[in-house]
Formats: structure tokens, sequence, C-alpha cells
């Protein structure tokens, strides 16, 4: 199963993985429609946002929209998507995301773009058998 790793020691907290998404799914620079989120706190420490691929919200879904495709990522079908916004609020990691701008919530769906522009080495896709929930940096 392919699934987005993050490596809290790496991050310099850049937020370029934030632009990046923004721009491929979105087309405009804008933090707060990133399917990531980095979170610088307090402590000095940065911990990131992300859908795991856990799939706990497939079976929230009233209309069935949540799936989970070949590589096991789960993804939206925008088409039977009603908008209810029960995953975001279901989601234990903050992942399923809403913009007032959006008609329909939207997750990272492991698409590497932002491993490829990270200058500092924090993200990579991996390979797992069972997605687990983020470690340390949740």
């Amino acid at each position: 199963m392919k699934v987005l790793a993050f490596y809290p020691d790496r991050c310099v907290g850049c937020h370029i993985c934030e632009e990046v998404c923004s721009q491929t799914w979105f087309k405009v620079t804008d933090r707060d429609k990133s399917r990531i989120r980095i979170q610088e706190h307090d402590d000095g420490s940065i911990s990131a946002l992300y859908c795991v691929q856990k799939g706990d919200c497939i079976d929230v879904c009233p209309v069935n929209a949540l799936t989970r495709n070949k590589q096991g990522v789960v993804l939206l079908r925008e088409k039977q998507c009603v908008g209810c916004l029960s995953c975001v609020g279901f989601c234990p990691y903050l992942a399923m995301i809403y913009h007032p701008d959006q008609s329909q919530p939207f997750k990272c769906v492991a698409c590497g773009n932002c491993v490829d522009e990270c200058p500092a080495g924090a993200l990579e896709i991996v390979e797992v058998e069972t997605p687990s929930a983020p470690g340390p940096q949740a």
C-alpha cells in the first residue's frame, strides 16, 4: 500500500510541501488548500497532518463516495459525494479537509508531488502492508 511518510527530525518548516500541494490540486498557492498541513509547535517541534490511508472514513460516507484503489489509497469519488462532510468530522487524523471555496472535502492521495519538492527530504512515499496512525508527529 502506498502512503506518505513524514520525518519530523528532517523538516525545516519551510511549508513548500503545502504550496506545491495547493498548486497541484487547486492551481493556487494557498496553504489552507493543501492536503498536507505542517504544524510548528511552541516547543520547537514540527508535525504534519495528512491522510495515512487507514480507510476508517470509507464506512462513514452515507453515499459510498469513498473507496480504496488498487494501490491502497483512499479516494473520494467526486461525482458521488454530496458534500455532507461526515468524513471531515469523523477523521481521527484531521486529514479530511474542508475549505469553504470547495463544495467537497479533499485529502492526501499520496501523489508524491510534495515529496519531489521537499528540500529537506522530510517526506517520502513508502509501501506498507497495513496503514497505521502517524507516529510522534501527530
